[in-house]
């Protein structure tokens, strides 16, 4: 008899180390008061329709990570979480945690408010496995709550396993992490990490990551609410930008640093908003690219987000690009504004701005039919560098407040097969103006600023038909459909 209620009891505590998986239709609610208040004109949500002419799924989907599946927003995983410790009612654990189970989570919590302070966790283990249940659902991560609300300070996290991220909510869950330090090793282990509607709140955190596909600041099929306030993320591994956005993110004064990738990446219905950030990107020039860009908005058809607009807001802090152009968008609805950002381009920057198609080598939609349809505006901000555009894209590019845009806009058609009905439109405001630094080409130009050279001669204006509009001093000219002045 003793022996069998002995083994009932080891059952007992086997179970209890484990978790079926769950999934939260609603993100839940963030604590009140801790959410900070975007400055006006910025934080307004992501919506809209996907873009004409976007492409449909390829056969072998190759978005970023090569994940595959349903839409953003969708799960159909069903599966068992293994965890070294899981908690599901109030508790204030003091202990210091070391896994070395093969895909487990150190620390579980599934509900209750749970606290745990002045520790570390460490997660070792040579045979985990990593890849899409460790992206999408937390499994083999440090730290994972998918329920309850979880408070972590002064804590000291290092992981060296396959898909172990530091930090990671999923659906209710709900992590408040302060005034600790998150190091990641290997491939798919993200710092901090959001999925599946889960809520994080970052202050004052030093996180480096060093493994391929592990942005310091991530998240993943889903989406979620992530507030990051202070700190340092540093993503060192290939593919790993500073900040990977398929969630709804903000993040204040922090420095955001990728040393191998482009410094953010936002897919889908998504956004981003960065108040008073350093972020600086180092992407490599890779033959399965079109080109090398900084900040990427776009629609890999993996099914890690949402088709929609993703938005992307910048107010104040700099811009760093150690190579390549600075921002760039297809296959998606996109919208940009910044707000005296300043910005530090590489040497050879090929652009400032990039609104067209792409060649489908990465799967993103349908060659011809996978341009981008973006509104871009520039609020007190200077732009130096060429805006490109073709004939599969919809742009709007604002220049207000004393914005000063110093560069060409071209049409360039290299990734828009047959071509389209595409369009780029240009509005200066009475306190903006454009610098041409040579021949341009659009389809609308409202000047209500001023437009010359660097010289400060005056450009000529004509249409595609040769008819001259306004005759300038300039060698160089501005080729339009339509153009209109100021109105007295």
């Amino acid at each position: 008899m003793k022996k069998i209620l002995s083994l009932f009891l080891v059952c007992c505590l086997m179970l209890s180390g484990m978790q079926l998986f769950t999934y939260a239709e609603t993100p839940p609610a963030p604590p009140s008061g801790e959410m900070p208040t975007p400055p006006d004109g910025f934080g307004a949500s992501p919506g809209g329709t996907p873009p004409k002419g976007m492409g449909t799924p390829p056969e072998e989907m190759g978005g970023h990570g090569d994940h595959g599946g349903m839409p953003g927003g969708q799960s159909s995983f069903s599966g068992e979480y293994k965890a070294l410790l899981t908690v599901s009612e109030d508790t204030a654990l003091v202990d210091s945690l070391y896994s070395e189970g093969t895909d487990e989570v150190a620390l579980l919590v599934t509900g209750g408010d749970v606290s745990l302070s002045d520790a570390t966790v460490m997660r070792n283990s040579a045979d985990s496995t990593g890849g899409d249940a460790s992206s999408f659902y937390g499994v083999g991560s440090a730290i994972l709550a998918t329920g309850g609300n979880l408070t972590l300070d002064n804590m000291t996290i290092e992981t060296d396993a396959a898909g172990a991220a530091g930090v990671f909510s999923y659906g209710d869950g709900v992590i408040t992490v302060a005034d600790s330090t998150i190091t990641t090793m290997q491939g798919t282990s993200g710092g901090i990490h959001v999925a599946g509607g889960g809520t994080l709140y970052a202050k004052n955190l030093t996180v480096t990551t060093n493994g391929a596909s592990s942005a310091a600041i991530r998240s993943d099929r889903g989406s979620g609410t992530m507030v990051v306030e202070g700190g340092t993320y540093t993503s060192n591994g290939a593919g790993s930008p500073a900040v990977y956005v398929t969630a709804d993110i903000t993040v204040s004064d922090a420095v955001l640093t990728a040393t191998g990738s482009e410094a953010l990446c936002l897919e889908g219905l998504n956004s981003i908003h960065l108040n008073n950030c350093i972020l600086t990107g180092d992407m490599p020039d890779q033959d399965q690219n079109d080109n090398t860009w900084t900040v990427i908005l776009y629609q890999s058809m993996s099914g890690d987000s949402q088709v929609g607009q993703g938005v992307f807001e910048m107010d104040g802090g700099k811009l760093i690009s150690l190579n390549g152009g600075l921002f760039y968008t297809t296959n998606t609805e996109s919208s940009f504004t910044l707000h005296h950002v300043e910005i530090e381009s590489a040497d050879d920057c090929e652009y400032f701005l990039r609104c067209t198609g792409n060649s489908n080598q990465r799967g993103w939609g349908k060659v011809g039919a996978n341009g981008a349809e973006c509104s871009f505006t520039a609020i007190d901000q200077n732009l130096d560098g060429d805006i490109l555009w073709d004939s599969i894209s919809t742009l709007s590019l604002s220049l207000t407040e004393g914005s000063v845009l110093t560069g060409a806009v071209l049409d360039d058609e290299s990734c828009a097969g047959e071509g389209g009905g595409g369009s780029c439109s240009l509005v200066i405001d009475e306190s903006s103006s454009w610098i041409v630094t040579g021949d341009s080409i659009l389809t609308d130009l409202t000047c209500n600023g001023i437009i010359s050279d660097p010289d400060g001669n005056t450009v000529t204006i004509a249409r595609t038909d040769g008819t001259v509009l306004l005759s300038g001093t300039s060698i160089y000219t501005v080729t339009v459909e339509s153009y209109s002045e100021a109105l007295s």
